[in-house]
């Protein structure tokens, strides 16, 4: 197949509209099950990138959660303790493939954002991954294969139009690539810079010792960024992104909101938390819905007299800013990531407070001895990538 129509683009009004590769040769992926539209495919190829650099990168199979082409989540598989496995609501599902436990913490890091998203999976997806899937609101999936029993229980999706998309591991794309604006093409090439070791290796901190775990987490970090919108910066702990601030026009709001995206993912593992009695039948979305906004300042909303008996079997008390600061206080051990450098050290601050200690970024600003020197003030590491990870 060389070419494939689609429904419309972008939106309903833009027809027509299709995918090829502009040398003529055949397209990379089989549509195994429904009818992908134009976003879905600009997901699938953005997702199916990433998780192939983890997996090259780490060793372990990957996954990732994207929604309007930036990931929401993206992890590699290592296994899920206790907590982890109710927070992202596996805990019924025994033990898990590592692939399985790669999709549960892409999908599971920040739920607000993964509803409805679409799924690349660097592996065969499994018959383990594939019950998670069913399981959640979910556009579709990319892979490079699917089991037997894992293609049954996707297919069985939606009514069987659930969007399954196996794509070719050895296609590999022109090194040159193009874009067209307002009838320009635009002209690049590929990035392709390599995310390993040796990129962190100039550390321009005090301190030093950065560990391997740390290594693997800003390189999950930093290839995350690879294909969020810019500009970008991601927390990553424990093998998995914990935060991911995309497309802001301010540094310091991308680093905001990947830091309260990371803290509401702590927080969501709080006593207060997972002590919550929902109502039976309630849905995951509604679940889901209901703990974002009871962890967040509009709390009242959900604990108000006539809502909270729509949630709740016993009314919750106030999650305290007091309480919620004293347990953030134990988060430690947080990388975090940029695409570009740290302009003002307003950045370290807010990081900080979400336990960040390793950091990786290009450096080259002006100001870069003040956001050393924060650094150094809370005993973090810092390396300079010396490269930009600008992505549009």
């Amino acid at each position: 197949m060389k070419e494939l129509e689609l429904k419309y683009g972008c939106n309903p009004n833009q027809k027509p509209s299709k995918i090829y590769v502009a040398n003529g040769q055949e397209l990379p992926i089989t549509v195994l099950s429904g009818k992908p539209g134009y976003i879905n495919f600009l997901d699938a190829f953005n997702g199916w990138q990433l998780v192939k650099e983890l997996k090259e990168a780490t060793g372990l199979p990957a996954a990732t959660s994207f929604k309007h082409v930036s990931p929401a989540g993206a992890a590699v598989g290592l296994p899920l303790d206790d907590t982890l496995k109710k927070i992202y609501w596996v805990d019924d599902m025994g033990d898990l493939s590592p692939l399985a436990c790669a999709y549960a913490r892409a999908r599971g890091a920040d739920r607000m954002s993964s509803f409805g998203d679409f799924i690349a999976l660097s592996d065969v997806c499994d018959k383990d991954t594939a019950s998670i899937i069913k399981r959640e609101v979910s556009d579709g999936v990319i892979a490079p294969g699917y089991t037997e029993e894992a293609l049954k229980i996707l297919k069985g999706k939606k009514n069987g139009n659930y969007n399954v998309i196996q794509i070719d591991p050895d296609y590999r794309p022109a090194p040159l690539e193009h874009k067209e604006v307002y009838g320009i093409t635009f002209e690049q090439g590929r990035q392709e810079l390599p995310i390993n070791d040796e990129l962190l290796s100039h550390i321009v901190t005090e301190n030093k010792d950065l560990p391997d775990a740390a290594k693997m987490d800003l390189k999950i970090s930093l290839i995350t960024l690879k294909y969020t919108q810019s500009n970008s910066v991601c927390f990553v702990k424990g093998g998995q992104a914990i935060g991911i601030g995309a497309g802001q026009q301010s540094r310091v709001h991308c680093t905001r909101l990947a830091g309260q995206k990371a803290d509401n993912w702590f927080l969501r593992q709080s006593p207060k938390v997972l002590g919550l009695q929902f109502v039976d039948g309630i849905g995951r979305a509604d679940r889901d819905n209901a703990i974002d906004v009871y962890i967040g300042s509009e709390y009242m909303d959900v604990l108000a007299e006539g809502a909270w008996q729509r949630i709740f079997k016993v009314k919750p008390e106030v999650f305290t800013e007091e309480e919620k600061r004293a347990w953030l206080n134990q988060m430690t051990g947080v990388t975090v990531g940029s695409d570009a450098f740290f302009p003002f050290s307003d950045n370290i601050e807010r990081a900080k407070k979400s336990g960040v200690k390793y950091i990786a970024e290009p450096g080259g600003s002006v100001r870069d001895d003040l956001v050393i020197e924060t650094c150094n003030k809370y005993g973090m590491v810092m390396a300079f990538t010396g490269i930009r990870l600008f992505h549009h």
